[in-house]
């Protein structure tokens, strides 16, 4: 009986070896964005002790608009990339955190005011604002024995503070460091050139030949957007996505940049075109500068590894890097995550061993070698976005994502290759978990009204 006592033992101790075993552990959250305020509300829910230190005065990260660039009035570097005509290019439905509805009379594809307001109220409505310590900016987060080191500094009045805790969530998110390309000739060219983390409005390019590089989601929105103004809109890219969108005759789609000189763009056809100013909207890299190498993570601009379900480090599982899953539905994936991780931090499951999550994230890092497919690619969840939430609950337990949410966003998708310029007037609803509703709300002769350039 002794025997099979101490067997039982053994086999708890291992089971639960990489559970949180602090019966009131302390926490950090770094970051008061979406994420942020996120995984706030269920700690709080569940009772955990935990800290959220934010940079600035406000909650909502990127989602709040700025019309400064670069510097916030602190000398800070601005994180927000908001500009004044954003509309979010997932429907209504796939925006909302659970529990917490958008307004009524809030569009199908909500503004950046809108979703700004909307994150306010749900701090406000969660009362999270009491548990954020704003203006403190983490410089340095160490793992030392069996806790984390954090070092933050008060904005305003510099002074230094360090404390422990047992489990970080980090919550920055990787949209404040842009990507800059090289281009021969940079430095000889006349005219502006900024990334679109610094774009606010179409006003300063009324009437003047802008070069917009990039085929991502920003660089697809703002090239058509400056069609709106400019005389001419060259875009460059290489993207293999099959727009099936009536372009207006202002929009001219090129390949890439060769060289640059004072005037203007040499592109890979051979053609040559006279510019007024750039805009890269080539994306961002990944930055976590508190970090340092006891976290145990391997980050590049492009990724962040090794990570088990996208989010915890399997070196050191007592910090999670939330929000670094791309083509998903990205707002109930960082609520999905955050429940996720509050299931981790109360004990409510066990994560498997460190060799069984490696062994899983080399398998996966291995296809997408053998694919040819670059490292940045293993935080894509794209067709597998539903998996990845049928994942996260068999492993927690936490309640499962819809899968009617990765349905309209696909569905989301296919109206965007259809036309760029109208698949904002769709209306989506919600039936069950499995099903939607989906109407035209506009006309198809619907585009939008652009100005004359004529001099």
């Amino acid at each position: 009986m002794m025997y099979r006592f101490i067997f039982f033992l053994i086999y708890y101790q291992a089971h639960i070896s990489l559970a949180i075993q602090e019966p009131n552990p302390r926490v950090c959250v770094i970051g008061a964005g979406i994420s942020g305020l996120s995984v706030a509300r269920y700690l709080k829910e569940a009772g955990i002790n935990f800290t959220v230190f934010e940079a600035t005065r406000y909650v909502g990260g990127t989602w709040r608009y700025d019309p400064r660039v670069r510097v916030d009035e602190n000398g800070l570097p601005l994180h927000t990339s908001m500009y004044k005509d954003l509309r979010t290019n997932l429907p209504k439905p796939t925006m909302e955190l659970p529990g917490f509805p958008l307004p009524d009379e809030a569009p199908s594809f909500p503004s950046w005011e809108t979703y700004y307001e909307y994150l306010k109220s749900y701090a406000k409505h969660f009362d999270l604002e009491k548990h954020i310590k704003f203006l403190h900016q983490v410089v340095s987060v160490k793992r030392e024995e069996n806790y984390w080191r954090i070092k933050h500094k008060q904005i305003i009045t510099r002074e230094i503070f360090e404390e422990e805790y047992d489990f970080v969530v980090v919550a920055t998110g990787h949209h404040s460091k842009p990507r800059m390309p090289y281009i021969k000739g940079e430095w000889d060219f006349k005219g502006t050139i900024i990334h679109s983390h610094s774009y606010r409005t179409s006003e300063p390019y009324k009437c003047r030949r802008v070069l917009v590089i990039g085929g991502g989601p920003s660089g697809m929105e703002i090239g058509l957007a400056l069609t709106d103004v400019c005389s001419k809109v060259f875009h460059s890219h290489h993207s293999r996505v099959n727009f099936r969108t009536p372009f207006p005759k202002n929009y001219v789609k090129k390949p890439d940049v060769t060289q640059l000189n004072e005037t203007g763009a040499f592109f890979a056809d051979g053609s040559f075109e006279e510019i007024d100013d750039i805009i890269y909207c080539t994306g961002y890299e990944y930055y976590f500068p508190f970090f340092d190498q006891s976290s145990q993570l391997r980050i590049s601009k492009s990724s962040v590894t090794p990570l088990h379900q996208n989010l915890v480090n399997i070196n050191q599982p007592t910090m999670v890097m939330m929000g670094l899953v791309i083509r998903a539905c990205f707002v109930i994936a960082l609520d999905a995550q955050a429940r996720y991780t509050t299931a981790l931090i109360t004990g409510n499951f066990s994560l498997p061993s460190q060799e069984q999550m490696m062994e899983v994230w080399r398998r996966k890092h291995d296809l997408l070698r053998a694919q040819r497919r670059p490292l940045s690619h293993i935080h894509s969840l794209g067709w597998d976005e539903d998996e990845y939430y049928a994942e996260l609950t068999r492993e927690s337990g936490i309640e499962r994502v819809p899968p009617v949410m990765s349905k309209i966003r696909a569905s989301d998708t296919r109206a965007i290759l259809e036309n760029l310029l109208t698949y904002r007037q769709y209306s989506y609803r919600v039936l069950d978990r499995e099903n939607f509703s989906r109407t035209w709300e506009g006309s198809r002769g619907d585009e939008p009204k652009r100005e004359s350039c004529i001099p």
